[in-house]
């Protein structure tokens, strides 16, 4: 299992940015015990139905804040928005600060807090705020507005289980033109990477064995914003969105969530609309489960041995390198990456940027 420091990121074991923690549904007012990013969380929703993410271990006596109680009063533990202690009942706000104490009317510790994760609630997932520096978020989540559309079936999550693999091999996916062939049976029309910030946009076309259109050729546009977000848009029988959803759980571990989103075709979508988007979930499934067979069972690429047609995987890296370093260092990382760069031996799509 290789680590971050195995592939020489930088100074961080685990990227700043938006993380997948939960699905919407697995939020509730049951305080709910967490592994994500090397840390031991609880979350819960508040009664105002934000949900909310602090440190796990209670700074008295270090207890897990989601630790079974079978007694009624330890069983009631979220007061408004603020979570008691289910060992001496200090009360921590959705700040992660406690506010109080049942049996104690003298001042409150200063030590006595919690760190609390920024938490945003968008298309059917809970995303945590995670910055080794404790930094506000620095960008924003992708807009997804056909989640909202009511013209488009939304979806349930995948939930793929952990694989002891980082990140960084997946995300080398953006930039690895050559594996559509042997992996998903795709002959390529064309391909090409973007590095914009913290935007990496791949696209691509051609015919697919399992996902394809009318035309035989099927159209990707997939854009990672952040290191852990990828969102694909596919152009087919009917348009799709492909959600990709990753998160590290320890150094050199991952947690992969799938999900797809299909338009329908009546207002609110059909039976037949709903038959169709199970039929285009359960194809892209097997299209990324391709790539998932390889992860579980690769060795660790450190060092690429990369040929010039093989695609941009040093920029990739580069960009990717931005998550692990301080943010006042980002941009150096944004310039040696930034760019569109087609493939040597492959045709680009017709752009802007290939235009110039």
């Amino acid at each position: 299992m290789a680590t971050t420091k195995d592939y020489r990121l930088g100074e961080f074991t685990f990227p700043r940015g938006w993380f997948m923690a939960a699905t919407t549904a697995e939020i509730s007012r049951a305080p709910r015990a967490l592994r994500l990013l090397g840390r031991d969380l609880v979350a819960y929703r508040g009664e105002s139905g934000r949900a909310i993410v602090l440190d796990a271990y209670c700074p008295h006596m270090g207890a897990h804040l989601a630790a079974e109680q079978s007694s009624g009063e330890g069983a009631r533990r979220v007061e408004g928005d603020s979570i008691r202690c289910p060992y001496h009942a200090w009360r921590f706000g959705p700040d992660g600060r406690c506010n109080h104490v049942p049996y104690f009317d003298g001042p409150i510790p200063a030590a006595a807090k919690l760190r609390a994760f920024p938490v945003e609630e968008r298309y059917g997932c809970v995303f945590i705020w995670h910055d080794p520096e404790e930094g506000a978020p620095d960008y924003a989540l992708p807009d997804l507005p056909e989640w909202d559309d009511p013209h488009w079936v939304q979806c349930d999550y995948d939930d793929l289980g952990t694989i002891d693999v980082h990140p960084q091999e997946v995300v080398d996916n953006i930039a690895d033109t050559r594996h559509f062939g042997p992996i998903h049976g795709m002959k390529l029309a064309y391909f090409d990477d973007t590095f914009d910030g913290v935007v990496a946009r791949q696209r691509s076309g051609g015919g697919h064995e399992t996902m394809t259109s009318a035309d035989g050729l099927l159209e990707s546009d997939a854009v990672y914003t952040g290191p852990g977000i990828l969102v694909a848009r596919f152009g087919g029988e009917t348009d799709a969105v492909q959600i990709i959803l990753h998160t590290p759980i320890e150094d050199g571990r991952t947690h992969i969530w799938h999900g797809i989103i299909t338009r329908g075709q009546a207002t609110p979508p059909s039976e037949a609309d709903r038959a169709m988007h199970a039929a285009y979930h359960a194809t892209g499934l097997a299209a990324f489960s391709q790539d998932f067979a390889i992860w579980r069972t690769k060795a660790p690429a450190i060092d690429i041995l990369r040929l010039p047609t093989d695609g941009p995987f040093h920029r990739a890296r580069a960009w990717y390198r931005q998550f692990y370093n301080p943010r006042a260092e980002a941009a150096v990382y944004q310039q040696r990456a930034n760019g569109f760069y087609p493939t040597k031996g492959m045709p680009a799509h017709i752009t802007d940027e290939a235009a110039e």
